[in-house]
């Protein structure tokens, strides 16, 4: 049998070695500026967006606080001559809304006329109506504007739904009488 020369084993790894960590005292002195240099939202500079202009006018009324909304709903209801205007605060018992407002008007076509009012007002100032239920014939018209929801009644209806002892723990804002 004849055998082929072999060849010998070299005496270092063909693999380098991984490296030796550096002891503890020699990490403590070592600076920082690697960890620093990582990109962060801190040290980034700003990026600019694209899309829409940054807005230069005051935010639509859509965006303005709720109050408000409701304070605007209550002056648009008495511009239509609504009797017994109730605000009340309903945010700490449900979560439907925030505010609820109450009103009644003397006949159908005044309750058409209140409703109407409102929902074109709040339209000319962008805050949209989510949502109508009931006419005038009914006596009684449900407006959802989000935040805000408005009742308007004939008052035998009022009387007989009784919305402010139903929510007798809302706290009163205001009354228009």
């Amino acid at each position: 049998m004849t055998s082929e020369p072999v060849a010998p084993l070299p005496a270092e790894p063909l693999v380098p070695a991984p490296p030796v960590p550096a002891p503890p005292e020699a990490r403590l002195a070592e600076p920082r500026a690697a960890a620093d240099e990582r990109p962060t939202a801190a040290n980034m500079p700003p990026v600019p967006r694209t899309g829409l202009p940054a807005r230069t006018s005051p935010p639509p009324a859509a965006d303005r606080p709720t109050l408000d909304l409701a304070r605007r709903v209550v002056e648009l209801a008495a511009d239509k001559k609504a009797a017994d205007i109730v605000l009340l605060e309903i945010e700490p018992l449900t979560t439907i809304a925030d505010y609820l407002v109450i009103c009644s008007g003397g006949s159908e076509r005044q309750l058409g006329a209140i409703a109407d009012g409102i929902v074109d007002g709040l339209k000319a100032e962008k805050v949209a109506i989510l949502g109508r239920e009931g006419e005038a014939t009914s006596h009684w018209v449900l407006l959802d504007a989000g935040s805000v929801v408005i009742h308007v009644f004939a008052p035998p209806e009022r009387d007989y739904y009784d919305l402010e002892r139903l929510w007798s723990e809302a706290r009163t804002i205001l009354r228009v009488q």
